[in-house]
């Protein structure tokens, strides 16, 4: 005990001292030294290098988190909702946000979801459900993804967000590791903190298109990894990657014996050639999706996971124990809104034409950018000497524009911002004329 104290002494110190010279927290480098010594003396002396693999992440995240502690101020770890919430605490006394920094559509869910809504309380559908969802909704959504996927594979739950919880809650253990290829929704790492497993992180960049490096994503692949997490079309870059980087994504998957985690709650915004997880035909694969943006039902908070029967009975254990099940009266709003075929296409081409309007506005300004292949997101990379990613969005903020930080989708984008087009045209160009106006 006293060499682990001492141990969290030195990590404080060390956490001081990047701190002071503006150095970033993790170094996988030097993670990945420590971890092939580890491994090599726990051969030597017989002991379970699993074991001793999951007890090193756990001291490496410790030693994270107390130097992160070292950075001062909330800035430092902004996110979209962060913003979100201090944007809505300014419209509480008074002042006009144009919100271009989350991903909720302004349009509403079909008429056919406000006539599910009343119909379910004239029916007496109010009651407590499977905890998998009513098999209606199961069987729709497995004729929604197709690749031969049955009703027993689908889980219904409350929104994508807990899909991807009990996933990772069901499939990991402390200490165990996931890839996250950044920059990325935050909530992956989120969730494999909550349960104390490790996230490593494969960094793209606006250079290369943010197109992973699949030699780099072997190289991190070791005993304690047990899932890939990745997320197409990706939020915040707007990115899908083409079929033959999947496929090789696949086969380190299966080479490894790897959970897969996809993310598609996007899918319903795909202008580009788009090809599901499920497509691939690997076992160990969880396709994540939602009607939060397709259906514009971000409030009603369904979404679902789509896996092999064993992965989905675990994950439904997870969901029996917090939640119970998905409110009966959304799941039939779920199910009206998959039987109007042209929501979501209706939905793809609107955000399709203000992508473009922001893209366009952009490349005035001289911002940098990868033209999005979907999502709702455009995510530009800001000009050298006005600011860093916080200062930018703060000072939008105070001129009534909220923006998401690049940052919160990983801590090397600091000098990026993610612009949501989840507004009509003429806000949207409002809110970029002062965008304009603060970089300028």
């Amino acid at each position: 005990m006293y060499q682990v104290h001492e141990r969290m002494q030195i990590s404080r110190q060390i956490g001081e001292i990047k701190n002071k010279l503006n150095m970033e927290v993790n170094d996988e480098k030097v993670e990945q030294d420590i971890r092939n010594s580890i491994l090599k003396l726990s051969k030597e002396i017989g002991m379970d290098t699993r074991f001793c693999g999951r007890l090193l992440n756990i001291l490496l995240m410790e030693s994270v988190r107390l130097q992160q502690n070292q950075q001062i101020g909330e800035l430092h770890r902004q996110t979209h909702l962060g913003i979100f919430m201090k944007a809505k605490q300014l419209e509480a006394v008074g002042k006009k946000i144009i919100h271009m920094e989350i991903g909720e559509p302004d349009y509403p869910p079909p008429r056919t979801v406000k006539t599910a809504l009343a119909r379910a309380y004239d029916n007496r559908q109010y009651h407590y459900t499977e905890t998998k969802g009513i098999p209606r909704l199961r069987q729709a959504i497995a004729v929604k993804v197709g690749n031969s996927i049955t009703e027993e594979q689908v889980m219904v739950t409350l929104g994508g967000r807990f899909a991807v919880f009990s996933a990772f809650a069901s499939l990991l253990k402390a200490g165990d590791e996931v890839i996250s290829i950044e920059p990325a929704w935050p909530a992956y790492k989120e969730c494999a903190d909550f349960i104390g497993a490790k996230t490593n992180i494969l960094k793209t960049t606006l250079e290369e298109k943010w197109d992973p490096d699949i030699k780099n994503l072997a190289d991190m692949i070791n005993s304690s990894t047990k899932m890939i997490a990745i997320n197409y079309p990706n939020n915040p870059t707007g990115r899908i990657l083409d079929d033959r980087t999947v496929e090789q994504i696949v086969s380190l998957a299966q080479d490894n014996d790897l959970y897969i985690l996809s993310d598609e709650v996007y899918s319903d915004y795909a202008f580009n050639h788009f090809k599901s997880i499920l497509g691939y035909n690997y076992d160990k694969s969880i396709m994540i999706s939602s009607f939060s943006k397709g259906h514009a039902m971000t409030g009603f908070r369904v979404g679902y996971g789509v896996a092999n029967k064993e992965i989905i009975g675990k994950m439904a254990k997870v969901q029996a124990t917090a939640l119970t099940c998905v409110p009966e009266p959304m799941q039939y709003c779920a199910l009206a809104a998959l039987e109007v075929n042209n929501s979501s296409i209706q939905n793809k081409k609107r955000m399709k034409k203000r992508l473009d309007l922001v893209s366009n506005r952009l490349r005035n300004m001289s911002l940098p950018f990868v033209e999005p292949d979907g999502a709702m997101y455009v995510y530009p990379k800001l000009k050298k000497g006005v600011g860093n990613d916080i200062a930018v969005v703060e000072r939008l903020l105070d001129l009534g524009v909220a923006l998401a930080p690049g940052s919160g989708f990983g801590e090397s984008y600091r000098e990026f911002i993610r612009i949501s087009a989840c507004q009509p045209t003429y806000l949207l160009e409002k809110g970029l004329d002062v965008l304009e106006l603060a970089i300028s």
